[in-house]
């Protein structure tokens, strides 16, 4: 059904290829900016990503004003108050993102503290708060699940309080986003699995969302077909090319997605395990997607019925039965993260995950405050995610 109104908004330009990432000087030169801030983190560094963005710039009028190398797999409001110190201290005038969630999230919250002028992140923290257009950005994902690229979010912890904030507004969006295989072929099998099972899980809110659209529908389904085709094989195959970009893809298609329709359950209790367990969000996302769908069975039967068929593929949806099918997009879950669990040690349940049971309750209470619950189809109360999270745990 189209609803009687909607909106999709993603203006990023995407430059997606092998070497796309030559690009990258003449796309900060067509944005006037001529000395970027590389934020990025050690992996990327010890895996030689960061020489082929710096061999980028050779011959070329922008130099590379600043490099910050240290971002943290939680990146917190400390880090981004330290790190916009050093864009000022280098004069630089735009930044240029290198790496997955965490270096992208960070990034965009430098460039609401500097943009604004401020040296307190807290201060802007919810949706629809900036009023300035931020600098010049760039983004160059080395994983393939966030998606980060093309929303108009980011997450940042807030270690004083223990929790995850969220920031949204469509001056977040990126100016571009530079897809490009060579800096994903040295991920980890594991980190690999656990990236695209977040793209899966965006794809699958989404859709499911009560602020989907046909567009949003269209990139969520595209993104479930590729995930399908190409997951396992960029797992057990890393140096694959062609599966490494098509997953760079998946990505950033279901980042488009969630970013208009928005995501649920799933994304409430896993941003809450992260603050208050440190549980790695691709993780925890793949962990307790199966139980989301479970939890929202009632009120989205028909859609995840419908998901059967990106998930599986035609033969198997034409073999099941109409009633069957929702059951079944379950099922096609479980499996792809038991297979992915056999072949890269990828955490299956919450306690697999190094979750604390005795930390539950906190977590449960932890997502009460999570503005993603709010667009979830089946309203979501303490009990109810507590409920999850137990089931998630066994």
């Amino acid at each position: 059904m189209i609803p009687s109104y909607y909106e999709f908004h993603n203006p990023v330009k995407i430059l997606c290829g092998h070497k796309a990432l030559d690009n990258l000087p003449d796309e900060l030169n067509s944005l006037g900016a001529s000395r970027p801030l590389i934020v990025t983190d050690p992996g990327v560094v010890q895996a030689g990503l960061l020489d082929l963005v710096v061999q980028a710039f050779s011959g070329a009028e922008a130099v590379i004003g600043a490099v910050y190398r240290d971002t943290p797999p939680d990146s917190s409001n400390l880090v981004v108050n330290h790190v916009a110190g050093i864009f000022r201290e280098h004069g630089c005038d735009s930044i240029v993102a290198v790496g997955g969630g965490s270096a992208i999230d960070t990034s965009k919250a430098v460039n609401i503290v500097v943009t604004e002028e401020s040296d307190d992140l807290l201060k802007f923290m919810g949706v629809n708060i900036l009023t300035k257009p931020m600098k010049p950005f760039v983004v160059i994902p080395t994983t393939a699940g966030t998606g980060s690229e093309v929303t108009s979010a980011a997450v940042v912890a807030n270690p004083e309080k223990n929790v995850k904030m969220l920031f949204v507004s469509p001056l977040l969006f990126p100016h571009v986003g530079i897809l490009d295989p060579r800096m994903t072929l040295t991920m980890p099998a594991k980190i690999t699995a656990a990236t695209g099972m977040d793209a899966l899980t965006h794809a699958v809110e989404a859709y499911t969302s009560m602020q989907k659209n046909p567009l949003s529908d269209a990139y969520a389904v595209a993104a479930i077909n590729l995930i399908r085709e190409f997951l396992v094989r960029a797992v057990t195959k890393g140096n694959d090319s062609e599966a490494r970009l098509a997953m760079a893809n998946a990505a950033l298609l279901a980042g488009a997605s969630f970013s208009n329709a928005q995501v649920g359950i799933v994304h409430g209790l896993a941003h809450a395990c992260g603050g208050v367990a440190h549980v790695p969000h691709g993780v925890a996302n793949a962990v307790l997607l199966p139980f989301g769908m479970e939890y929202n069975m009632d009120r989205s039967a028909a859609l995840y019925g419908e998901l059967l068929l990106p998930l599986s593929g035609p033969e198997e949806y034409a073999r099941a039965l109409e009633k069957d099918r929702p059951w079944r997009a379950v099922a096609a879950v479980r499996s792809l993260l038991q297979r992915l669990h056999q072949l890269s040690g990828l955490p299956r349940t919450l306690k697999e995950a190094g979750v604390p049971e005795d930390k539950l309750e906190e977590i449960a209470r932890t997502a009460m405050g999570d503005a993603t619950l709010i667009l979830n189809p089946e309203e979501v109360g303490y009990e109810d995610a507590l409920r999850v999270l137990r089931d998630a745990y066994k």
